[in-house]
């Protein structure tokens, strides 16, 4: 699973670092970035979560 975040779409309300916090973050302006390289398979779940509960659609997951 490939997952990103489009810098450009990012409002830095945050939903993906408090659902997945393993593999999300803000950083020093708000916006929202991946912490890992790959996202391990324990964490895929989570990762779908974050990007279904995104509302600027900002995290996308390439399978």
């Amino acid at each position: 699973m490939r997952v990103y975040v489009d810098p450009d779409l990012c409002s830095g309300c945050g939903p993906c670092v408090d659902t997945c916090p393993e593999v999300f973050d803000l950083n020093d302006d708000g916006i929202a970035f991946m912490k890992v390289d790959e996202v391990p398979e324990d964490f895929f779940d989570a990762c779908r979560d974050a990007a279904d509960g995104c509302p600027s659609e900002a995290i996308v997951i390439e399978e």
